[in-house]
């Protein structure tokens, strides 16, 4: 492909993924990945300049585009470093049109105004903000269940971080071909989520449930903290993703892992033989992402009011479903990957407010820094997702 079809290319792409986000459908990745089965004339370097330009464009646009031909336009006109674009707008065949007389761009910005005013309110400056939507690198967790971290023997040396087990590696590493993650001896998990699940603190032998355990990466995580010893509940709603449990926990040689399917609105029914034993619960709750912008930089084009309002509401009900499952004495972690206070500091306050006699426990990890009664991390300072994560004890 010329480089001016590519620009097309990456357009017209552009506006299956501004659709998508107006109407709830598919993820930009997945649009991606279809547009390029279906075009498959486009060779590898050009998947690979399609790819960046798109997610160069949704980065640049704080408001969802009108157009992705308006987005591509803010770009080749508003960014110095993407200004050779412009003339690629050239009308050739395959091409782009040359853009008309006061034709207008889409606005750039970091995220639609009202998303920017709450992030604000919850302590995030401009330079958090960008921090956002930088990208993201590749982290490692070595699996103890089947791995000691000192004598593994990896294709690429990564760079030991500062707590344990945990490595990184550069952007775009195919870590997926190498025979120590098909063999089960390292996951794929952001520094962040790792010291989420360091703060569960699951010991052998315990009683622990994953409320939300999705396709279980920190059910993993936990598995192995606990040696396979114990009970570890890995409950769901989602039928597709927790079914990719399975294989996985087969990978990583975790055996103590029950799968529990959950019915919304209803979870208390189908884990009602573990009410009031759990040692912990994890409630890593559905929210709006706000931290994980730097591999998912379309989901703020996503999120409305409604929807913030809507996963603050499912946020307090899990937690109300947790508390009923722990033991007296019991720690329930609440944890989001966002970095808006309602879904964080005020979301643990306001469950303290309800449940008196419970106790925020002070949380102290080798990343991040507190926010109200639990502990936050960002990209910015902590170069990991953003994430809030309170533990809290039951009476």
């Amino acid at each position: 492909m010329i480089p001016s079809a590519r620009v097309q290319a990456a357009i017209d792409v552009l506006d299956l993924v501004i659709a998508a986000a107006n109407n709830a459908g598919a993820p930009a990745d997945r649009i991606l990945a279809d547009w390029f089965k279906n075009h498959r004339f486009a060779g590898s370097k050009d998947k690979r300049a399609i790819r960046e330009l798109v997610y160069d464009v949704i980065r640049f646009c704080g408001p969802v585009p009108k157009t992705g031909r308006a987005a591509m336009l803010a770009l080749a006109t508003e960014s110095e470093e993407h200004d050779w674009l412009i003339d690629l707008f050239d009308g050739s065949n395959y091409g782009p049109a040359e853009p008309a007389e006061g034709e207008k761009v889409a606005e750039t910005g970091f995220a639609p105004a009202w998303l920017e005013e709450r992030l604000a309110a919850s302590g995030l400056e401009a330079e958090d903000a960008i921090a956002l939507l930088d990208r993201a690198p590749l982290d490692l967790r070595v699996n103890t269940l089947k791995a000691e971290p000192q004598a593994l023997d990896l294709p690429e040396e990564g760079e030991a971080l500062s707590f344990a087990n945990a490595l990184r590696l550069t952007t775009g590493t195919r870590v997926e071909q190498w025979d120590a993650y098909t063999q089960g001896l390292i996951e794929v998990q952001d520094a962040g989520s790792q010291l989420a699940c360091a703060a569960v603190g699951a010991q052998p032998g315990e009683l622990v449930i994953d409320l939300c355990a999705g396709a279980g990466g920190k059910t993993l995580a936990l598995a192995a903290q606990m040696a396979n010893e114990g009970t570890l509940v890995a409950a769901d709603t989602d039928r597709r993703r927790l079914s990719q449990l399975a294989p996985r926990a087969e990978r990583a040689g975790a055996t103590n892992v029950t799968e529990v399917l959950l019915d919304p609105g209803r979870e208390a029914e189908a884990l009602a033989a573990f009410a009031g034993k759990a040692d912990r619960v994890l409630v890593d709750a559905p929210c709006s992402g706000t931290g994980t912008w730097r591999r998912n930089p379309e989901a703020r084009w996503r999120l409305t009011p409604r929807e913030l309002e809507r996963l603050t509401q499912l946020q307090a009900r899990l937690m109300g479903v947790a508390a009923e499952l722990l033991r007296p004495g019991g720690q329930l972690t609440y944890v989001t990957c966002s970095l808006l206070d309602e879904e964080g500091a005020g979301q643990v306050e306001a469950f303290l407010a309800a449940h008196p006699g419970w106790q925020a426990q002070a949380t102290a990890l080798p990343l991040g820094r507190s926010r109200g009664t639990g502990w936050r991390l960002d990209p910015l300072r902590d170069a990991t997702d953003g994430f809030f994560i309170a533990c809290i004890s039951k009476p």
